[in-house]
């Protein structure tokens, strides 16, 4: 049966027989002995901690995992007793990273493009592209730009494209970890409704394990070794291996790991003036017992660290937006600005605003002080990546100011928009939404090694030298972050080559070798297990503990509760 054919479509069977996959290079398998029988129609949740093999599973089903040698692949895998490459028409794949499956600039085009590479007749297609539209909520005009949506909605539209395509086995790869909980509820009912009325067969892998168990029935748990540890229906396997699976580091219904507390946990909070009200009845739970203060060391610029409390950056009046003025004109403002700021001229607020580009957000009023975390919420498309990278100097405001205090800004401008990279590394350090974009050496050590390096470079180049203590310094953190983020058996890696969560991991670890004052992270705890959610916590607390200011944004409160976050709500 053909995608264009107007009868209801079967799900499609799947078949695993002692499977595994070892990437080159690597010492261990992804996956190991997989073995399982996936019947037409079923639907399965994936689990398992990150990096036992969920996301290489999914892309040896889909037929898009690349073994050119012949030597990755071991063991049976089929799809309807086929092979996975010869029935690629039959399978529908949503990326872990939805930037990699939007292909056209027209929302409408590119839902309509995996159509088109179907043969599904004209008249078919464009109702499909709007039912499809519409059960992930994305409601927009079909020209409306797909460089214009935010990540969430790109990862609804991403969705969406793979639905209209009606396959027959359904793939997906945290569909909803860039998604606000609203619209997480909202795509699961949608996934649903048509997996139950087309009869399709569903995989998912997502750690939001309550969003899902009324969908799936059926759930596989991999063990750290890319096994299967359990497999069986829904509510008796996570009710009879719901110890293991919290040893695992799997999510598991009303838990949470405990973390570490902050040490200024309790004191009264001051700081950011929310741009939007917090949502009714979601409050912080009770607080742990504060540890006290503890010395703290200064950061990688050299400069004693901030008072506790004390603001370093700040936002009066500040409007944001993802469209951005011609990187030629913004540095040719910045270097006026510049040879302004050398002659002690007053930088105006208006000097780069740039007031004819539509915002994201605007009238935002925060402040970002050492040694507490800020966290920025609101819904898909509200402005929070874009404020995030506006706050670190990456984006031009439209209107209003970032500002930085004297004790962050040290020998630079206040306006961190006017910092080059050297004076960006040791003040502010910025995990991005998709971590590839920040990646830029061949393996995981020498990505960690990267900031430490540039500062060393820094300060050879400023007429200093850092002596061999601190090389050692650099180079125990590197390891510890090696360590605790559970990166050690892949120093050796390409970064490229990692799971989503292990990813993630990485691209806060890079952040953090260099020490910088201010950290700000888009989504730090997307795609991570238990365990190395707990370990992202601790590491967070503890550069809080240090003085470090911590600017999440994040969809995820049980990280806003543990690090005694300040909320800023953006949109609606």
């Amino acid at each position: 049966m053909t995608a264009a054919s107007a009868t209801i479509p079967v799900g499609a069977s799947v078949g695993l027989e002692n499977f595994g996959w070892h990437y080159p290079g690597r010492q261990y398998p992804s996956l190991a002995g997989v073995d399982a029988q996936i019947g037409a129609g079923e639907r399965v949740l994936l689990l398992g901690p990150s990096g036992a093999g969920k996301s290489t599973l999914l892309q040896a089903l889909a037929g898009v995992e690349q073994d050119p040698d012949g030597q990755s692949r071991s063991g049976g895998l089929t799809v309807d007793g086929a092979d996975p490459r010869d029935v690629r028409g039959a399978v529908g794949f949503m990326h872990q990273d939805p930037e990699t499956q939007v292909v056209l600039s027209r929302i409408g085009d590119d839902v309509a493009f995996g159509l088109e590479n179907l043969a599904v007749p004209r008249e078919q297609i464009w109702p499909r592209v709007h039912e499809a539209l519409d059960r992930v909520g994305l409601h927009f005009p079909l020209e409306h730009s797909t460089t214009a949506l935010s990540g969430g909605q790109k990862q609804r539209l991403a969705l969406a494209g793979v639905m209209a395509m009606r396959p027959r086995l359904l793939l997906l790869d945290e569909p909803t970890a860039s998604v606000d909980h609203e619209g997480a509820v909202e795509l699961c009912r949608a996934v649903s409704r048509a997996v139950r009325e087309d009869g399709t067969t569903l995989v998912v892998v997502e750690h939001r394990v309550a969003l899902w168990e009324p969908v799936v029935g059926r759930v596989i748990v991999l063990d750290d070794h890319g096994s299967v540890a359990f497999d069986g229906p829904t509510r008796e396997t996570l009710h009879d291996a719901r110890e293991l699976l919290q040893a695992q580091g799997t999510w598991v219904p009303d838990w949470v790991p405990t973390t570490r507390p902050p040490a200024h946990r309790g004191a009264a909070q001051a700081g950011a003036v929310a741009a939007g009200p917090a949502r009714e009845g979601e409050r912080p739970r009770g607080a742990d017992t504060a540890r006290s203060g503890q010395d703290r060391p200064p950061h990688a610029s050299g400069s004693p660290a901030p008072r506790d409390g004390a603001v370093l950056l700040s936002a009066r009046d500040l409007g944001v937006s993802r469209l951005q003025p011609p990187r030629r004109a913004v540095a040719r403002e910045r270097r006026r600005a510049r040879r302004s700021w050398r002659r002690g001229e007053t930088l105006e607020a208006s000097a780069r605003g740039m007031t004819d580009l539509p915002p994201a957000a605007e009238h935002i009023m925060l402040d970002v002080r050492a040694g507490r975390a800020l966290a920025v919420t609101g819904p898909n498309g509200a402005g929070k990546s874009t404020l995030a990278l506006t706050l670190a100097g990456l984006l031009v405001p439209v209107r209003g100011t970032v500002r930085a205090s004297a004790a962050l800004a040290g020998d630079a401008p206040p306006d961190p928009g006017l910092w080059d990279g050297r004076e960006l590394i040791s003040r502010v350090g910025t995990v991005f939404q998709h971590p590839e974009h920040q990646f830029l050496r061949s393996t995981v050590r020498e990505e960690l090694e990267f900031g430490p390096e540039q500062l060393r470079r820094r300060s050879e180049g400023a007429g200093s030298r850092r002596d061999e203590r601190d090389t050692t310094a650099d180079d125990a953190r590197v390891e510890d972050l090696l360590r605790r983020l559970r990166l050690e058996d892949l120093a050796e890696a390409n970064p490229f080559t990692l799971s989503g969560g292990q990813k993630r991991r990485l691209s806060v670890a890079t952040v953090l070798a260099a020490a910088p004052a201010v950290v700000i992270l888009d989504e730090p705890t997307f795609g991570q297990d238990a365990r190395t959610w707990k370990e992202l916590v601790d590491l967070l607390v503890e550069e809080m503990d240090r003085g470090t200011a911590v600017v999440a944004v994040t969809h995820d409160r049980d990280l806003m509760t543990a690090l005694d976050a300040q909320e800023v709500g953006l949109g609606s």
